[in-house]
């Protein structure tokens, strides 16, 4: 079950492919943001998603929302996959899981991170979340709805 409605966003502390320590309640404070988590770098429906993040990005942009995706890759393989695919956007490293399981991202026994994607508002309360392991494109769809409906 993915995180409720209206309850606060767990922190996240995490290794960026900028190089630095990304940490949600400093570098995205009183900013809205999308936090998408997705399995794995390089596999078709995570290069999807990532891509069409990617080209819907002027649209997160125009509305001031910044956009992380998170896997439990390596942050040489984030380089690598943020590189070939010309992705605008951070992506963060959770090679423990541990973020992953706080914002239930991940796959019970197998413990691998599922397709989830929140809207956080500036407050970084959860305000709307859509999960579909196989839906890659639709993530982007409901989120740029969402945040236009409600101009988060």
């Amino acid at each position: 079950m993915a995180l409720k409605i209206g309850s606060k966003a767990p922190e996240i502390k995490l290794k960026s492919t900028s190089g630095k320590t990304f940490e949600l309640s400093l570098d995205l404070k009183g900013k809205p943001c999308i936090i998408y988590f997705y399995p794995k770098d390089f596999t078709p429906g995570c290069t999807e998603e990532a891509c069409t993040f990617r080209d819907a990005f002027s649209d997160f942009r125009d509305l001031d929302v910044t956009v992380i995706g998170i896997s439990k890759d390596s942050i040489s393989s984030h380089q690598k996959f943020k590189k070939e695919h010309n992705l605008p956007f951070e992506l963060l490293s959770d090679p423990t899981g541990k973020v992953c399981k706080s914002y239930d991202a991940l796959i019970p026994l197998i413990k691998v991170p599922k397709r989830i994607t929140y809207l956080l508002d500036p407050k970084h309360n959860v305000v709307a979340e859509y999960q579909d392991m196989f839906g890659a494109k639709k993530h982007i769809e409901v989120m740029l709805k969402k945040m236009k409906s409600s101009n988060t």
